[in-house]
């Protein structure tokens, strides 16, 4: 059996991490595509340098674009590596170009498809990632719910239940196994930054930067967040948030540090000693939770609604008002149960794929 591994974001990379090892582990026949759909040195290769992964075997280089520009590249480099290496079985994980691409390209190949993280919703036609994972859950064979929600709206949309596996979130190993790692970086002296004593951001998603009203919106709601709290707010912006508030001429509040983005140990680092975290990530609303950290999600929808049910997150969208409102009812909570399950996704599901694999 030959496993190929697809990603091409931060959030893959780290998602990925435990069954990459896991595979390392067992001395699996895998390999790893990288479609380089975020190409800063940053936004890529230092993950697999911190997380000592081995580094992909391919990388496709995609870079940014348009969806068609991104997706239509992915999609002829990728059918490429698959014709030449023949994999058994393709494994994509979340809600991206890369997703999609990969998802797509061996469902025409007749290469079986799991797809991990599946089930997530937002039900929000809007954002490009959720017409991405609704197609990959119905082209791919196995379906890794990270949790009953995700299996139980899977089932709601006709799909056969023999093809959906609850294995937990593989974000819970990655947190885990990275955990002590991440307490030697020394990031909060190289900022200066005390304990529980800022707030970290995080804001990237397209239907907030590249819109000015929305992304003027989120800048004024930190202003009064600090404005009501004293605390920094710390922001390490992607460069795409970057290059929209240059192109729509919008003013940073004095209290809001914008940093370059930071590797994912720093970041973690940065995320357990937050006094909160205000985000429109999914992977950081996750990362919280677990952390025990309380967030505050700037989205009108949400594909994670566990966090809000255990109480580790607050809905607040890009209004101004609301988001102080969310950082006000967040700002003491400590205490809730994590559902995204014990750290052991990623043996879970490499387990399924040579099970299911085996003859």
């Amino acid at each position: 059996m030959k496993i190929a591994i697809i990603l091409g974001t931060r959030p893959e990379i780290i998602k990925m991490s435990p069954i990459i090892r896991e595979c390392k582990k067992r001395g699996l026949d895998y390999f790893v595509i990288h479609t380089g759909q975020h190409y800063s040195y940053n936004l890529d290769r230092i993950f697999f340098q911190e997380l000592k992964l081995p580094q992909p075997r391919y990388n496709l280089n995609v870079g940014s674009g348009s969806h068609a520009e991104e997706t239509g590249k992915m999609l002829i480099k990728i059918e490429n590596v698959l014709v030449k290496e023949k994999p058994n079985i393709t494994l994509v994980q979340g809600d991206t170009n890369t997703v999609l691409a990969g998802a797509l390209v061996a469902s025409k190949l007749h290469i079986k498809i799991g797809h991990v993280e599946a089930g997530l919703r937002s039900y929000d036609r809007k954002m490009p990632e959720e017409i991405n994972r609704v197609l990959t859950d119905h082209i791919s064979d196995y379906l890794f719910a990270p949790t009953k929600y995700a299996e139980s709206t899977l089932l709601g949309e006709g799909i056969s239940k023999e093809k959906i596996f609850v294995t937990g979130n593989t974000i819970v190993d990655a947190v885990n196994q990275n955990l002590e790692l991440a307490k030697k970086m020394n990031i909060l002296n190289k900022l200066n930054l005390k304990k529980k004593g800022y707030f970290l951001v995080t804001a990237h998603r397209q239907e907030n930067v590249d819109v000015k009203e929305r992304l003027s919106n989120v800048l004024k709601g930190l202003d009064l967040v600090h404005r009501e709290f004293g605390l920094p707010l710390v922001y390490p912006i992607h460069p795409r948030t970057k290059k929209r508030i240059r192109e729509f001429r919008l003013k940073v509040p004095n209290c809001v540090r914008l940093i370059e983005p930071v590797g994912f140990l720093e970041f973690l680092q940065l995320e357990a000693n937050a006094k909160l975290v205000l985000t429109d990530s999914g992977g950081v609303e996750e990362e919280t939770c677990i952390l025990r950290v309380p967030c505050v999600t700037l989205r009108d929808s949400i594909d994670r609604p566990e966090t809000l049910d255990v109480g580790s997150n607050f809905l607040a969208g890009v209004n101004p008002e609301k988001i102080l409102d969310g950082v006000k009812n967040m700002i003491t909570k400590r205490k809730w149960v994590n559902p995204f399950g014990d750290g052991k996704s990623g043996k879970r599901i490499i387990d399924i794929v040579c099970q299911e694999n085996s003859e």
